[in-house]
Protein backbone atom coordinates (compact mmCIF):
# COMPACT_ATOMS: atom_id res chain seq x y z
CA UNK A 1 0.00 0.00 0.00
CA UNK A 2 1.50 3.41 -0.93
CA UNK A 3 2.26 5.80 1.88
CA UNK A 4 0.20 9.00 2.19
CA UNK A 5 1.80 11.91 0.36
CA UNK A 6 2.13 14.01 3.50
CA UNK A 7 4.19 11.26 5.20
CA UNK A 8 6.69 11.27 2.33
CA UNK A 9 6.99 15.01 2.67
CA UNK A 10 7.69 14.68 6.36
CA UNK A 11 10.84 12.65 5.61
CA UNK A 12 12.40 15.82 4.20
CA UNK A 13 11.46 18.06 7.15
CA UNK A 14 13.04 18.66 10.53
CA UNK A 15 11.11 17.53 13.64
CA UNK A 16 10.07 21.15 14.31
CA UNK A 17 8.84 21.53 10.74
CA UNK A 18 6.89 18.24 10.97
CA UNK A 19 5.17 19.47 14.14
CA UNK A 20 4.25 22.77 12.49
CA UNK A 21 2.95 20.96 9.38
CA UNK A 22 0.74 18.62 11.42
CA UNK A 23 -0.74 21.43 13.48
CA UNK A 24 -1.47 23.78 10.59
CA UNK A 25 -2.26 21.46 7.71
CA UNK A 26 -3.61 18.18 9.07
CA UNK A 27 -5.64 19.62 11.95
CA UNK A 28 -7.02 22.33 9.70
CA UNK A 29 -8.74 19.62 7.66
CA UNK A 30 -10.63 17.44 10.19
CA UNK A 31 -12.63 14.47 9.06
CA UNK A 32 -16.37 15.21 9.19
CA UNK A 33 -18.08 13.17 11.91
CA UNK A 34 -21.11 11.01 11.08
CA UNK A 35 -23.33 13.31 13.15
CA UNK A 36 -22.12 16.38 11.28
CA UNK A 37 -22.84 14.50 8.04
CA UNK A 38 -26.36 13.73 9.28
CA UNK A 39 -26.99 17.39 10.09
CA UNK A 40 -25.59 18.50 6.75
CA UNK A 41 -27.82 16.03 4.88
CA UNK A 42 -30.93 17.26 6.68
CA UNK A 43 -30.16 20.84 5.72
CA UNK A 44 -29.12 20.23 2.11
CA UNK A 45 -31.99 17.80 1.44
CA UNK A 46 -34.67 19.92 3.09
CA UNK A 47 -36.74 19.93 -0.12
CA UNK A 48 -36.97 16.10 0.15
CA UNK A 49 -38.41 16.44 3.66
CA UNK A 50 -41.03 18.93 2.48
CA UNK A 51 -41.99 16.64 -0.40
CA UNK A 52 -42.52 13.79 2.07
CA UNK A 53 -44.65 16.01 4.27
CA UNK A 54 -46.94 17.00 1.41
CA UNK A 55 -47.34 13.57 -0.16
CA UNK A 56 -47.95 11.79 3.15
CA UNK A 57 -50.65 14.31 3.99
CA UNK A 58 -52.57 13.53 0.80
CA UNK A 59 -53.17 9.96 1.98
CA UNK A 60 -56.37 9.99 4.09
CA UNK A 61 -55.89 8.82 7.67
CA UNK A 62 -59.16 9.32 9.58
CA UNK A 63 -59.59 8.13 13.17
CA UNK A 64 -59.21 4.34 13.46
CA UNK A 65 -58.59 4.07 9.70
CA UNK A 66 -54.87 4.79 9.39
CA UNK A 67 -54.03 1.62 7.41
CA UNK A 68 -53.50 3.22 3.99
CA UNK A 69 -51.15 5.88 5.30
CA UNK A 70 -49.44 3.30 7.49
CA UNK A 71 -48.79 0.98 4.56
CA UNK A 72 -47.21 3.77 2.54
CA UNK A 73 -45.16 4.89 5.54
CA UNK A 74 -43.83 1.36 5.93
CA UNK A 75 -42.93 1.27 2.23
CA UNK A 76 -40.97 4.53 2.52
CA UNK A 77 -39.03 3.30 5.55
CA UNK A 78 -38.18 0.07 3.78
CA UNK A 79 -37.03 2.06 0.73
CA UNK A 80 -34.39 3.60 3.02
CA UNK A 81 -33.00 0.13 3.70
CA UNK A 82 -34.69 -0.40 7.07
CA UNK A 83 -36.61 -3.48 8.11
CA UNK A 84 -40.14 -2.36 8.97
CA UNK A 85 -43.27 -4.06 10.23
CA UNK A 86 -46.85 -3.22 11.20
CA UNK A 87 -47.96 -4.38 14.64
CA UNK A 88 -51.36 -5.64 15.79
CA UNK A 89 -52.94 -2.17 16.16
CA UNK A 90 -51.39 -0.58 13.07
CA UNK A 91 -48.19 1.03 14.36
CA UNK A 92 -45.39 1.08 11.77
CA UNK A 93 -42.04 0.18 13.35
CA UNK A 94 -38.65 0.29 11.61
CA UNK A 95 -35.47 -0.67 13.43
CA UNK A 96 -31.89 0.50 13.08
CA UNK A 97 -30.11 -2.04 15.30
CA UNK A 98 -27.05 -1.32 17.39
CA UNK A 99 -24.58 -3.57 19.12
CA UNK A 100 -27.15 -4.46 21.75
CA UNK A 101 -25.19 -2.80 24.54
CA UNK A 102 -26.98 0.56 24.41
CA UNK A 103 -30.44 1.91 25.18
CA UNK A 104 -33.55 1.52 23.02
CA UNK A 105 -34.66 4.89 21.65
CA UNK A 106 -37.99 5.50 19.91
CA UNK A 107 -38.49 8.45 17.54
CA UNK A 108 -42.18 8.67 16.60
CA UNK A 109 -44.79 10.70 14.73
CA UNK A 110 -48.49 9.89 14.69
CA UNK A 111 -50.29 8.65 11.58
CA UNK A 112 -53.85 9.63 12.46
CA UNK A 113 -55.75 12.87 11.95
CA UNK A 114 -58.96 14.25 13.47
CA UNK A 115 -60.69 14.46 10.09
CA UNK A 116 -63.47 12.03 9.10
CA UNK A 117 -63.65 9.92 5.95
CA UNK A 118 -64.40 11.94 2.85
CA UNK A 119 -62.40 15.00 3.92
CA UNK A 120 -60.56 16.63 1.04
CA UNK A 121 -56.91 16.14 2.06
CA UNK A 122 -55.28 17.61 -1.03
CA UNK A 123 -52.43 19.96 -0.12
CA UNK A 124 -52.45 23.29 -1.88
CA UNK A 125 -49.37 25.46 -2.21
CA UNK A 126 -49.65 29.22 -1.90
CA UNK A 127 -46.17 30.60 -2.42
CA UNK A 128 -44.04 28.99 0.29
CA UNK A 129 -47.07 27.98 2.34
CA UNK A 130 -48.67 24.51 2.22
CA UNK A 131 -52.34 24.30 3.15
CA UNK A 132 -54.18 21.10 3.99
CA UNK A 133 -55.82 19.20 6.87
CA UNK A 134 -53.11 17.71 9.07
CA UNK A 135 -50.19 19.33 7.22
CA UNK A 136 -48.60 20.31 10.53
CA UNK A 137 -50.29 17.90 12.95
CA UNK A 138 -48.79 15.48 12.28
CA UNK A 139 -47.62 15.21 8.69
CA UNK A 140 -44.72 17.41 9.76
CA UNK A 141 -43.78 14.94 12.50
CA UNK A 142 -44.00 11.97 10.15
CA UNK A 143 -41.78 13.74 7.60
CA UNK A 144 -39.22 14.59 10.29
CA UNK A 145 -39.01 10.94 11.40
CA UNK A 146 -38.52 9.84 7.79
CA UNK A 147 -35.87 12.51 7.17
CA UNK A 148 -33.92 11.54 10.28
CA UNK A 149 -34.09 7.85 9.36
CA UNK A 150 -32.83 8.65 5.85
CA UNK A 151 -29.96 10.80 7.12
CA UNK A 152 -28.88 8.09 9.58
CA UNK A 153 -28.97 5.47 6.85
CA UNK A 154 -26.84 7.63 4.56
CA UNK A 155 -24.26 8.57 7.19
CA UNK A 156 -24.39 5.10 8.79
CA UNK A 157 -22.93 6.01 12.20
CA UNK A 158 -21.81 3.19 14.50
CA UNK A 159 -23.82 3.02 17.72
CA UNK A 160 -24.65 0.66 20.54
CA UNK A 161 -28.22 1.95 20.84
CA UNK A 162 -31.22 0.35 19.20
CA UNK A 163 -33.07 3.11 17.32
CA UNK A 164 -36.72 2.62 16.35
CA UNK A 165 -38.46 4.89 13.85
CA UNK A 166 -42.22 4.72 14.42
CA UNK A 167 -45.44 5.95 12.86
CA UNK A 168 -48.08 5.33 15.51
CA UNK A 169 -51.87 5.23 15.40
CA UNK A 170 -54.55 6.66 17.64
CA UNK A 171 -52.96 9.80 19.07
CA UNK A 172 -55.90 12.08 18.40
CA UNK A 173 -59.20 12.33 20.30
CA UNK A 174 -61.02 9.06 20.70
CA UNK A 175 -57.87 7.22 19.65
CA UNK A 176 -56.90 7.66 23.30
CA UNK A 177 -53.17 7.12 22.58
CA UNK A 178 -53.92 3.52 21.65
CA UNK A 179 -50.86 3.19 19.43
CA UNK A 180 -48.27 4.21 22.00
CA UNK A 181 -50.26 2.48 24.73
CA UNK A 182 -49.87 -0.75 22.74
CA UNK A 183 -46.13 -0.16 22.29
CA UNK A 184 -45.57 0.15 26.03
CA UNK A 185 -48.08 -2.43 27.21
CA UNK A 186 -47.48 -5.16 24.64
CA UNK A 187 -45.30 -4.73 21.54
CA UNK A 188 -42.22 -3.25 23.25
CA UNK A 189 -43.14 -3.77 26.89
CA UNK A 190 -40.16 -3.14 29.17
CA UNK A 191 -37.81 -2.44 26.24
CA UNK A 192 -37.98 1.33 25.65
CA UNK A 193 -35.46 3.52 27.50
CA UNK A 194 -36.16 6.88 25.81
CA UNK A 195 -39.20 8.06 23.86
CA UNK A 196 -39.27 11.10 21.56
CA UNK A 197 -42.48 12.21 19.87
CA UNK A 198 -42.35 14.74 17.03
CA UNK A 199 -45.70 16.48 16.90
CA UNK A 200 -46.61 19.77 15.27
CA UNK A 201 -44.66 22.81 14.16
CA UNK A 202 -42.23 25.30 15.69
CA UNK A 203 -39.36 24.66 18.06
CA UNK A 204 -41.11 24.00 21.35
CA UNK A 205 -40.58 21.26 23.92
CA UNK A 206 -43.20 19.36 25.92
CA UNK A 207 -41.69 17.79 29.03
CA UNK A 208 -44.76 17.29 31.23
CA UNK A 209 -47.93 15.31 30.60
CA UNK A 210 -51.37 16.87 30.80
CA UNK A 211 -53.73 14.08 31.80
CA UNK A 212 -57.36 13.94 30.76
CA UNK A 213 -60.62 12.19 31.60
CA UNK A 214 -63.27 12.08 28.89
CA UNK A 215 -66.83 10.86 29.32
CA UNK A 216 -69.97 10.46 27.28
CA UNK A 217 -72.90 11.10 29.62
CA UNK A 218 -76.38 10.01 28.58
CA UNK A 219 -79.69 10.74 30.31
CA UNK A 220 -82.45 8.27 29.35
CA UNK A 221 -86.23 8.12 29.76
CA UNK A 222 -89.37 6.88 27.97
CA UNK A 223 -89.94 10.10 26.02
CA UNK A 224 -93.28 11.07 24.54
CA UNK A 225 -95.35 13.74 22.81
CA UNK A 226 -94.38 17.27 23.79
CA UNK A 227 -98.03 18.13 24.56
CA UNK A 228 -99.68 14.84 25.39
CA UNK A 229 -96.88 13.55 27.65
CA UNK A 230 -96.00 16.89 29.18
CA UNK A 231 -95.17 16.60 32.85
CA UNK A 232 -92.59 13.80 32.71
CA UNK A 233 -88.81 14.25 33.12
CA UNK A 234 -87.00 15.35 29.96
CA UNK A 235 -83.48 14.09 29.19
CA UNK A 236 -82.50 17.28 27.36
CA UNK A 237 -83.70 19.38 30.29
CA UNK A 238 -81.53 17.24 32.56
CA UNK A 239 -78.64 17.76 30.17
CA UNK A 240 -79.16 21.53 30.29
CA UNK A 241 -79.21 21.49 34.10
CA UNK A 242 -75.97 19.48 34.11
CA UNK A 243 -74.19 21.77 31.66
CA UNK A 244 -75.18 24.83 33.69
CA UNK A 245 -73.80 23.25 36.86
CA UNK A 246 -70.58 22.17 35.13
CA UNK A 247 -70.10 25.71 33.82
CA UNK A 248 -70.02 26.92 37.43
CA UNK A 249 -67.36 24.46 38.64
CA UNK A 250 -64.33 26.20 40.15
CA UNK A 251 -60.87 24.89 39.22
CA UNK A 252 -57.29 25.65 40.12
CA UNK A 253 -55.43 28.23 38.06
CA UNK A 254 -52.11 26.55 38.85
CA UNK A 255 -51.55 23.83 37.92
CA UNK A 256 -53.81 24.67 35.02
CA UNK A 257 -56.98 22.59 35.18
CA UNK A 258 -59.78 22.73 32.60
CA UNK A 259 -63.16 21.29 31.67
CA UNK A 260 -65.25 21.44 28.52
CA UNK A 261 -68.54 20.12 27.15
CA UNK A 262 -67.68 19.66 23.49
CA UNK A 263 -70.49 17.59 21.95
CA UNK A 264 -74.24 17.60 22.67
CA UNK A 265 -76.68 15.16 21.05
CA UNK A 266 -80.32 14.10 21.42
CA UNK A 267 -83.91 14.49 20.35
CA UNK A 268 -85.89 13.44 17.31
CA UNK A 269 -88.25 16.35 16.66
CA UNK A 270 -89.33 19.69 18.07
CA UNK A 271 -92.62 18.23 19.29
CA UNK A 272 -91.20 15.20 21.06
CA UNK A 273 -89.89 14.74 24.58
CA UNK A 274 -86.67 12.89 23.76
CA UNK A 275 -85.99 9.41 25.06
CA UNK A 276 -82.32 10.23 25.51
CA UNK A 277 -79.79 13.04 25.35
CA UNK A 278 -76.02 12.95 25.71
CA UNK A 279 -72.92 15.10 25.93
CA UNK A 280 -69.18 14.54 25.79
CA UNK A 281 -67.02 16.07 28.50
CA UNK A 282 -63.27 16.65 28.58
CA UNK A 283 -61.30 17.45 31.76
CA UNK A 284 -57.54 18.11 31.86
CA UNK A 285 -54.69 18.88 34.22
CA UNK A 286 -51.01 18.07 34.57
CA UNK A 287 -51.75 17.37 38.25
CA UNK A 288 -53.34 14.01 38.98
CA UNK A 289 -54.83 15.44 42.20
CA UNK A 290 -56.38 18.43 40.40
CA UNK A 291 -57.76 16.13 37.71
CA UNK A 292 -59.40 13.94 40.36
CA UNK A 293 -60.85 17.05 42.00
CA UNK A 294 -62.50 18.42 38.86
CA UNK A 295 -63.69 14.93 37.96
CA UNK A 296 -65.46 14.63 41.31
CA UNK A 297 -67.03 18.07 40.92
CA UNK A 298 -68.34 17.23 37.45
CA UNK A 299 -69.76 13.92 38.63
CA UNK A 300 -71.59 15.72 41.47
CA UNK A 301 -73.03 18.17 38.92
CA UNK A 302 -74.25 15.29 36.76
CA UNK A 303 -76.01 13.57 39.65
CA UNK A 304 -77.51 16.80 40.97
CA UNK A 305 -78.92 17.55 37.52
CA UNK A 306 -80.50 14.09 37.34
CA UNK A 307 -82.06 14.46 40.78
CA UNK A 308 -83.32 17.96 40.00
CA UNK A 309 -85.02 16.94 36.75
CA UNK A 310 -86.60 13.86 38.31
CA UNK A 311 -87.71 15.92 41.32
CA UNK A 312 -89.22 18.65 39.14
CA UNK A 313 -92.25 16.48 38.31
CA UNK A 314 -94.30 14.85 41.09
CA UNK A 315 -97.20 13.03 39.47
CA UNK A 316 -97.56 9.26 39.52
CA UNK A 317 -96.98 9.27 35.78
CA UNK A 318 -93.76 11.23 36.24
CA UNK A 319 -92.58 8.76 38.87
CA UNK A 320 -92.95 5.95 36.33
CA UNK A 321 -90.93 7.95 33.79
CA UNK A 322 -87.93 8.76 35.96
CA UNK A 323 -84.68 9.31 34.11
CA UNK A 324 -81.52 7.24 34.45
CA UNK A 325 -77.95 8.25 33.73
CA UNK A 326 -75.14 6.33 32.02
CA UNK A 327 -71.51 7.53 32.13
CA UNK A 328 -69.26 5.93 29.51
CA UNK A 329 -65.51 6.50 29.63
CA UNK A 330 -64.33 7.45 26.15
CA UNK A 331 -60.76 8.38 27.02
CA UNK A 332 -58.27 8.48 29.86
CA UNK A 333 -54.83 9.99 29.40
CA UNK A 334 -52.65 9.54 32.41
CA UNK A 335 -50.57 12.35 33.79
CA UNK A 336 -47.26 11.81 35.51
CA UNK A 337 -44.46 13.55 37.33
CA UNK A 338 -41.32 14.06 35.25
CA UNK A 339 -38.81 16.57 36.51
CA UNK A 340 -37.14 18.85 33.99
CA UNK A 341 -33.80 17.75 35.39
CA UNK A 342 -34.09 14.25 33.86
CA UNK A 343 -31.56 13.40 31.19
CA UNK A 344 -33.86 13.45 28.17
CA UNK A 345 -35.16 16.95 28.96
CA UNK A 346 -31.67 18.28 29.59
CA UNK A 347 -30.47 16.59 26.40
CA UNK A 348 -33.28 18.28 24.46
CA UNK A 349 -32.17 21.66 25.80
CA UNK A 350 -28.48 20.97 25.15
CA UNK A 351 -29.01 19.83 21.56
CA UNK A 352 -31.26 22.80 20.83
CA UNK A 353 -28.62 25.20 22.14
CA UNK A 354 -25.98 23.43 20.04
CA UNK A 355 -28.14 24.26 17.01
CA UNK A 356 -28.48 27.88 18.07
CA UNK A 357 -31.91 28.18 19.68
CA UNK A 358 -33.56 27.84 23.10
CA UNK A 359 -36.90 26.00 23.08
CA UNK A 360 -39.90 27.07 25.11
CA UNK A 361 -41.04 24.36 27.51
CA UNK A 362 -44.68 23.47 28.13
CA UNK A 363 -47.03 20.79 29.40
CA UNK A 364 -49.43 19.16 26.95
CA UNK A 365 -51.36 16.01 26.08
CA UNK A 366 -49.33 14.00 23.56
CA UNK A 367 -48.07 10.49 22.88
CA UNK A 368 -45.47 11.12 25.60
CA UNK A 369 -48.21 10.91 28.26
CA UNK A 370 -47.97 7.12 28.26
CA UNK A 371 -44.21 6.76 28.89
CA UNK A 372 -44.14 9.68 31.36
CA UNK A 373 -46.97 8.08 33.36
CA UNK A 374 -44.94 4.84 33.45
CA UNK A 375 -41.73 6.57 34.54
CA UNK A 376 -40.00 6.18 31.15
CA UNK A 377 -38.12 9.37 30.13
CA UNK A 378 -39.96 11.06 27.27
CA UNK A 379 -40.38 14.38 25.49
CA UNK A 380 -42.42 15.72 22.62
CA UNK A 381 -40.65 18.17 20.35
CA UNK A 382 -41.92 20.32 17.52
CA UNK A 383 -40.88 19.59 13.95
CA UNK A 384 -39.62 23.04 12.96
CA UNK A 385 -41.05 25.65 10.63
CA UNK A 386 -44.25 27.48 11.50
CA UNK A 387 -47.91 26.62 11.20
CA UNK A 388 -51.39 27.41 12.45
CA UNK A 389 -54.91 26.03 12.33
CA UNK A 390 -54.27 22.55 13.73
CA UNK A 391 -57.43 20.39 13.71
CA UNK A 392 -59.09 22.72 11.18
CA UNK A 393 -59.60 22.47 7.42
CA UNK A 394 -57.56 25.66 7.05
CA UNK A 395 -54.39 24.27 8.63
CA UNK A 396 -51.18 25.53 7.03
CA UNK A 397 -47.42 25.07 7.26
CA UNK A 398 -44.58 27.34 6.17
CA UNK A 399 -40.96 26.21 6.34
CA UNK A 400 -39.43 29.66 6.73
CA UNK A 401 -35.68 30.31 6.52
CA UNK A 402 -34.62 27.41 8.76
CA UNK A 403 -37.30 24.74 8.86
CA UNK A 404 -34.56 22.11 8.69
CA UNK A 405 -33.75 22.90 12.34
CA UNK A 406 -36.66 20.66 13.38
CA UNK A 407 -35.26 17.51 11.76
CA UNK A 408 -31.75 18.44 12.91
CA UNK A 409 -32.95 18.76 16.50
CA UNK A 410 -34.60 15.34 16.41
CA UNK A 411 -31.51 13.76 14.85
CA UNK A 412 -29.08 15.37 17.28
CA UNK A 413 -31.22 14.43 20.29
CA UNK A 414 -31.26 10.79 19.17
CA UNK A 415 -27.47 10.92 18.67
CA UNK A 416 -26.96 12.43 22.12
CA UNK A 417 -29.04 9.74 23.84
CA UNK A 418 -27.39 7.03 21.74
CA UNK A 419 -23.90 8.24 22.67
CA UNK A 420 -22.91 9.10 19.11
CA UNK A 421 -20.31 11.88 19.31
CA UNK A 422 -19.76 14.77 16.90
Amino acid sequence: MPRPRWSLLCLCLSPLQVSFFAAHVLVAQPVTSPVDAILATLKSDNAWTLAQQKSICEIPSPPFKEAARGAEYRRRLEALGLRARVDAVGNVIAERPGSGKGPTIVLAGHLDTVFPEGTDVRVREDGKRMKGPGIGDDCRGLAVVLAVARAYQRSNPAHDARILFVGDVGEEGAGNLRGVRHLFERELRGQIDYFISVDGTGLGLVSRAVGSNRYKVTYKGPGGHSYGAFGIPNPIHALGRAIARIADVQVAASPKTTFNVGVVEGGTSVNSIPFEASMEIDMRSESAESLRSVDQAVRRALQEALDAENGRWTSERAARARLTMVIDTIGVRATGAQNDSVRIVQAAFATARALGFSPTITASSTDSNIPISLGVPAVTIDGGGHGEGAHSLNEWYEDGPNGWLGPQWAALLVAHLAGIGR
